[in-house]
């Protein structure tokens, strides 16, 4: 398969996004607990931990999506558990953790970490707080979590041009969730009434274009066929 830099980033859009699953994980939040964590409080702390001791509204800045008052709780009260460095690593550490539990042995781990490692150091971090200090983190020695690491950083790449994209075409971030995850509303911390999503529909796809046009200039430091080497390796894993 050959692809060019766009037309890869529209195939990988919701491929690369497959990595999150150690994040809805129930084992995450077990784990996230016995840490000394509430709730959703690893996601915060642990996610957002990579940008170090910054204020609430940084946080908020960075996860874009999420009621701003959401945000601010959980990240006060994690505060006394551990420090945020340590709490980005342990979060990295379920990446890996989820790697090693879900995703199979017999597959070509090298090859996408490689590729996606490729992209990763490359890529400019931009507009990106999340992928930049995910990036700083340090990287698995096992070809399977390195890969799904790498992912990660993919991921939170995508989702801050993503995010960029549904600002500029002038959506609000609950108008987002509203248009593309509606169950997630509730989980992002927004309440009711929510804005009717019919209107925003053609903003939205503005957006996933643009996003698309700014991911494919970091994909853009492979091939062709390399591209389509990443796409396919994506696809597999996310069926």
């Amino acid at each position: 398969m050959s692809l060019t830099p766009e037309q890869a980033a529209h195939e990988a859009r919701k491929l690369v996004s497959f990595v999150s699953g150690f994040m809805t994980d129930v084992a995450t939040y077990a784990y996230g607990a016995e840490l000394g964590f509430e709730g959703m409080d690893f996601y915060a702390s642990g996610r957002g931990g990579v940008l170090g001791e910054v204020p609430a509204d940084v946080v908020t800045a960075a996860f874009i999506y999420f009621e701003p008052g959401v945000v601010r709780t959980a990240w006060e009260r994690s505060a006394p558990v551990m420090s945020r460095r340590r709490a980005a690593d342990e979060w990295a550490g379920r990446c890996h953790a989820w790697a090693r539990e879900h995703l199979p042995e017999d597959f070509d781990w090298s090859t996408l970490a490689a590729l996606v490692g490729r992209v990763s150091a490359n890529a400019s971090v931009s507009g990106a707080p999340l992928f930049a200090g995910w990036r700083s983190l340090p990287e698995p020695a096992d070809a399977r979590e390195l890969a799904l690491h790498r992912l990660n950083g993919l991921r939170e790449l995508r989702g801050a041009l993503h995010g960029a994209a549904v600002l500029t075409v002038g959506l609000l971030p609950i108008e987002a969730v509203v248009v593309a995850s509606p169950n997630m509303l509730p989980i992002f911390g927004w309440t009711e009434p929510y804005p009717d999503p019919e209107p925003l529909h053609q903003r939205w796809a503005l957006a996933e274009a643009r996003t698309d046009r700014m991911f494919g200039r970091a994909l853009a430091v492979l091939d062709d066929a390399e591209r389509g080497a990443l796409v396919e390796l994506l696809g597999t894993l996310a069926t």
